[in-house]
């Protein structure tokens, strides 16, 4: 795995951006396809599922801190561009989004490696204009396709602050299952685990 270090981008004026472009004249929208399922660390009023297209959920991302460490990187899901993502969308009201807003980005925009869009999502009372956390493909914390062998390698050795990408794995693959969401990849890496005896 590369030892490249992702440039540290300024969160604030993105933020700025993001409060820009959502208005204050409605409620906002947020996209859930990982950890934000199971831990969300924010207020909202309502959940749906959800269905987004043009994006996907991938096991791609390098993590230095959360899951893993510089000497030995983890890995946590992304928001690529192309093919299409189940998950949900939580609802912030109007009033508390200047308040739960950065507290969400402070967890998710840390060192400003996402980028930020309004995303069109689908549900079942309808389609709903929601905030994701996409990661440009040509970010260096944007990692090619890996064999199973490498995948297997970090998910028995990489640990973060939040502990180890093993973990994560298989507590988002629990989430997706619990809300009756199937992702083939994911059940596909779960099931791989399993089978050397990981989990």
């Amino acid at each position: 795995m590369s030892a490249a270090i992702t440039p540290v981008r300024d969160p604030a004026p993105l933020l700025e951006q993001v409060l820009a472009q959502w208005g204050g004249r409605r409620d906002l929208w947020v996209f859930a396809y990982a950890s934000l399922i199971w831990r969300p660390e924010f207020e909202a009023v309502e959940e749906r599922d959800a269905l987004v297209h043009g994006w996907h959920r991938a096991l791609r991302m390098r993590s230095r801190v959360n899951r893993g460490t510089p000497q030995r990187p983890g890995l946590v899901f992304a928001l690529l561009a192309g093919g299409a993502c189940r998950g949900l969308v939580y609802r912030v009201p109007r009033g508390r989004v200047r308040e739960e807003l950065p507290r969400l980005w402070q967890r998710e925009m840390p060192n400003g490696v996402y980028d930020p869009r309004f995303v069109p999502a689908r549900t079942s009372q309808g389609p709903v204009s929601a905030l994701a956390f996409t990661l440009s493909r040509r970010s260096d914390a944007c990692l090619p396709r890996m064999d199973d062998a490498t995948v297997l390698d970090i998910l028995r050795h990489s640990r973060g602050r939040y502990g180890t990408t093993l973990e994560y794995l298989l507590e988002t693959a629990q989430a997706l299952a619990d809300r009756g969401i199937h992702d083939g990849e994911i059940d596909r890496l779960a099931r791989l685990a399993r089978a050397h005896g990981l989990a």
